[in-house]
């Protein structure tokens, strides 16, 4: 487990920093929120037990790739695909698999993307290329996915079929959300770059004057 709790520690200062980074040049930080998680022992061996496997170390390694979990909430779906973006651009992470549930959400509405990378954990006395899953989603998405997640535990996933649709119409509310959301944001930046330009040429001419 201590290797995992490593990996983990690598993936969310990396995050971190690359949050900072645009903070810094591009005075906008896409990352809102960051959590982390290390499953614990028995949701492993449980894993293990679900899918017939002998319960060894190597199937550990092998089979369950989400020991180690990032959550990145973010506020626009377009800041999702930036950081997956800055995700792949990192010399030392492999990705080695990326499912879209916001492109293509989950039948019950749910929506994220899942990542599952690798990174090097270096060790006194070797280098160990550990998985680690990261989610990324907006904060409405995450919002969804919590309160979804606390009606199924309260219902022990044995949700009323009225339950399950208005679930799947407040996730369709949630997407519409999202995009104008979005569509807002990019209106809001269009007008401050015209701002800035005429700003810019007033400034100009004031000195030629």
């Amino acid at each position: 487990m201590l290797v995992y709790r490593f990996a983990l520690e690598e993936v969310n200062t990396k995050l971190k920093i690359l949050n900072e980074e645009m903070s810094f040049i591009q005075h906008y930080n896409p990352i809102e929120h960051l959590k982390t998680r290390l499953k614990k022992p028995k949701s492993i061996l449980t894993k293990l037990e679900r899918k017939g496997l002998d319960i060894t170390v190597d199937n550990v390694r092998e089979h369950v790739r989400d020991i180690a979990g990032v959550r990145v909430t973010c506020s626009f779906n377009a800041d999702v695909y930036k950081v997956y973006e800055l995700i792949c651009q990192q010399n030392d992470v492999e990705v080695l698999e990326m499912k879209d549930y916001i492109k293509h959400p989950k039948e019950n509405g749910y929506q994220s993307l899942h990542l599952i990378i690798s990174i090097p954990v270096f060790m006194t006395n070797q280098t160990q290329h550990v998985p680690v899953e990261i989610q990324i989603r907006t904060i409405a998405m995450d919002f969804w996915a919590s309160l979804e997640h606390k009606i199924y535990y309260k219902f022990k996933k044995n949700v009323p079929d009225e339950i399950r649709l208005e679930l799947k119409e407040t996730a369709d509310t949630i997407a519409m959300l999202d995009g104008r959301m979005m569509r807002l944001n990019e209106k809001v930046q269009m007008i401050k770059d015209q701002s800035s330009e005429e700003d810019d040429l007033f400034e100009r001419v004031n000195q030629y004057l």
